[in-house]
This record gives C-alpha cells, structure tokens and sequence, in this order.
C-alpha cells in the first residue's frame, strides 16, 4: 500500500518532513504558496543534514498544490502551517477530509491540536513537535541543522504509518502524554527571538555567554510560571532544565566543556523566527514568549523578561532592523526584570 500524505503547509518544516516520506515511497502532495512550490517543482528537493545524510527527490516524486483538494483521499495530513494560521487553514479541509483520517499538527506552541480538533472532530487529531532546525538553501535544498527527531502523541492508528516512518531517517518518539515535551521544547524555544534579535547565526549565538544569560532569565521567569501552574516539563536537555538556567551563565569555555552538545549545530543554521523577519513574515511570538505571558496572567506572576522580548520582536516586523549584542540585549531583560519587580 502506498501511504497518501497531504502537507498543510509547505515551508521549511513540511518540506523536509513531507520530503523525506516521498523519499521512503508515500504519496505526498505539498499545499503552500508559490513561492516555494515554484521552486521545488523546478528543481526537485535535496534533502541533507549535518550528519552526512542526503535524499534526493524529483520533481516527478511529489505533488504540489496551492489549495488542499487532494485531501479526501489522503490517509495522513500533516499541519506544519505557523501557529496563527492554524484555524484558517484547517477549515478548507473541513467537508473535504475523510472521518478517521489522521490529522498530525507539527507546530510550535501549545495547543495547536486542540483548534484542529474543533475544527474536525470527526477525524484523529494528534499533536506532534519537529525537534530540529531546518535551513533553507534554496534550489529545493533543506538542511537539518541540528539534533532531533519527531515526538509525536501516541496513538493505535499511528501504527498503519509505523512502516512509512521507519523507512526514513526521522526519528519518530511516541509519548502518552506529549504535553510536557511541548513545555519543554517551548522552553527551548524561548531562544527564537534572542537568535532572530542578534542576527547571528545558532551556534555563534549560543557561543556567547551574554546571550546566554539572556536565554537563563527568559527560562527561569518561564519555569517560574509553569512551577505556579504546576506543569513539569520534560528533560530534552542533558541537564534538567532547572539546572539547565545555570549552565547557560558559565563562562564560554567552561560552556563549551560542559554542554558541548548544545553547539553541535550547522554554522549556518538560524531559528525559524530569524528566517520569518529576514522574509518580512510575521512571527510565531505569541506563541512563544506571549504563552509564558499567558500562564502567568492565569497565575499571577509577573513575566517581564518574555514580554520585553516580544516588544522588541514586535517593533522587528515592524521595520526596526537593529542587530542586538549580548550585552545590549542582556541590559534591556534585566532592566525589564527589575522593573517587574517593582
């Protein structure tokens, strides 16, 4: 049986994913803007990353579309739209999906499944998280950049798809409960908009103790939050995240020697909201940052620090294309934190 996959959603993200299914022999049709499907019509996908792995796919082993019209016979979708069009793009395929087909969202955020499944109830919609970085080379050439596999919520009818995703290189991890991996990969994630903020590239970013240091008070104000709302997320790190916050701060050498396996990233490898102001896109801020802003609304803890990032991101879509150091990023939270705390 040949698989039928519909990506919702061909950016970076789905195209790899959704490449590397076409790649392992399902049939996969990408739904996006011109822009990219242009490009990987033309040119077929190269599918590399930094381990040495590399798949080629033609032009001739995909589909593409601007509108999900493929979806009634589809058996997975796969939703790796941002977070804000989440509901828009899943109600053209409302009346157009067949019951039970499984619907996976691979997005950023906490929550995304739940829009889904109001949107479709009659389908299975599960929540899943790309754990890597994708960088764009154009060419249809997409690049893992870093570590990582997918986590997925568990589920019996994932197991028709078990056979498809062995056949790839992704690394597939299913959870009982995948709501505190979601926690933790946002806590991960809280660096988007330092890396977007710097103009630097992951590994030069993280290199540098100041931006370090701002990542530390944007987790512990974040871990503050969730400790009040008693959520417990997930260890995706080698060190427990509480501990984690420490780390961060040593100087850069003794980072390098302790959590040597931060910086194994591709040199050219920039987070998804870097990507998003270089092309003029609005960013997933609010689903990050403004998440924490949330929670701590719900339990009334001040989160200054996030909700200075997300000002600074705002004014970012905005037009202001300052590239902030260390050091100057670093002076702007902690005036944001003592200011809370007043």
């Amino acid at each position: 049986m040949t698989e039928r996959v519909v990506v919702l959603g061909a950016g970076s993200i789905g195209i790899f994913v959704g490449g590397k299914l076409a790649a392992a022999g399902a049939d996969v049709t990408f739904v996006g803007r011109p822009r990219l499907l242009d490009e990987i019509s033309a040119t077929g996908l190269r599918l590399t990353d930094l381990d040495g792995g590399a798949d080629v796919v033609p032009a001739t082993g995909f589909r593409v579309a601007t509108t999900p019209d493929d979806v009634a016979t589809a058996d997975l979708v796969l939703v790796t739209v941002k977070s804000a069009a989440t509901a828009d793009a899943v109600r053209e395929l409302a009346g157009r999906i067949r019951p039970g087909t499984v619907v996976l969202s691979l997005q950023n955020g906490i929550g995304n499944d739940v829009v889904i499944r109001e949107i479709l109830p009659t389908c299975v919609v599960l929540a899943g998280m790309v754990m890597f970085n994708i960088v764009q080379h154009g060419d249809g050439r997409f690049h893992r950049g870093t570590e990582g596999g997918l986590a997925v919520q568990d589920d019996p009818a994932l197991d028709d798809f078990a056979g498809l995703f062995r056949r790839t290189d992704l690394a597939v991890r299913r959870y009982p409960d995948l709501l505190p991996v979601q926690w933790a990969k946002l806590l991960l994630n809280l660096n988007n908009p330092i890396n977007a903020l710097s103009g630097k590239p992951l590994r030069a970013e993280l290199a540098d103790r100041d931006y370090r240091r701002c990542l530390a008070l944007t987790q512990l104000e974040a871990l503050a939050a969730m400790n009040k709302a008693r959520i417990s997320p997930a260890r995706l790190t080698p060190l427990p995240p509480e501990l984690m916050t420490r780390v961060l701060t040593v100087p850069d050498a003794i980072f390098r020697r302790l959590a040597g396996r931060i910086l194994a990233i591709d040199p050219e490898a920039r987070s998804s909201m870097a990507d998003d102001l270089a092309l003029g896109r609005k960013t997933e801020i609010s689903w990050l940052c403004g998440e924490i802003v949330s929670l701590g609304a719900m339990v009334g803890l001040p989160t200054p620090v996030n909700q200075r990032l997300i000002e600074l991101i705002v004014a970012a879509e905005h037009g202001d294309q300052r590239r902030w150091s260390g050091r100057e990023l670093l002076e702007q939270l902690r005036a944001a934190s003592a200011q809370g705390r007043g």
